[in-house]
């Protein structure tokens, strides 16, 4: 089931950030930790761990699992491809994303597809290709592109799907990258075992839809 919602404001904090050559404080780039947010930066839809703003274009969704009523993924759709979202517990100062790219890669292959790593804008990422049937039962390829992005305590998990995924260095890809910029992920203060996906919940317009 996918739901979709208005926005609901969050109130942004004017902590974080970095310094320039000249002294002068310089706006934080994203993906942002929740504490991190730029001043002014505006309403966003808050999903527990992930605070997703509007963008222009773009479709926000949740993927809801019908029987527990848990959101089992956060896609922002557009006409040539999508994103999916999600956030996972990270331990302070150890780069979990290396850990768990040949995990995906031996899960990749265990279901008959294939992983390769590339150097993107993020840093190290997996190309993926996974056999899938389609709905008129024609046997198809699905790619994908993984992006694990490191945090303060956490990580962002962030697939790309469609043209961006197969066209890695166009101009579109470029956009969908620029979005994954614009996310921030609240990683709360409870002890959560590093890997652990972060709760993502429903926002109470969404339910009311539902």
């Amino acid at each position: 089931m996918y739901v979709k919602f208005r926005r609901k404001s969050v109130e942004p904090s004017s902590e974080g950030g970095s310094t320039d050559e000249a002294g002068t404080a310089a706006a934080p780039v994203g993906p942002y930790d929740a504490s991190d947010l730029p001043p002014g930066d505006g309403e966003r839809v808050d999903l527990g761990s992930l605070l997703i703003g509007a963008v222009p274009g773009r479709e926000l969704r949740l993927q809801v699992d019908e029987r527990s009523g848990e959101v089992q993924a956060v896609l922002l759709t557009g006409e040539d491809g999508a994103l999916e979202l999600r956030a996972f517990a990270a331990p302070r100062n150890d780069d979990l994303w290396s850990d768990l790219r040949p995990r995906i890669a031996a899960e990749m292959a265990q279901r008959g597809g294939t992983a390769s790593e590339r150097e993107g804008r993020f840093g190290t990422e997996l190309l993926c290709e996974l056999p899938v049937t389609r709905t008129d039962g024609q046997s198809a390829t699905q790619p994908s592109r993984i992006i694990g992005i490191t945090g303060d305590r956490w990580l962002l998990r962030a697939t790309l799907l469609g043209r961006p995924a197969m066209e890695p260095d166009s101009d579109q890809a470029r956009e969908w990258e620029d979005v994954i910029t614009t996310v921030a992920v609240r990683r709360g203060a409870g002890a959560v075992p590093p890997g652990e996906p972060l709760p993502v919940t429903m926002p109470e317009s969404a339910r009311r839809l539902a």
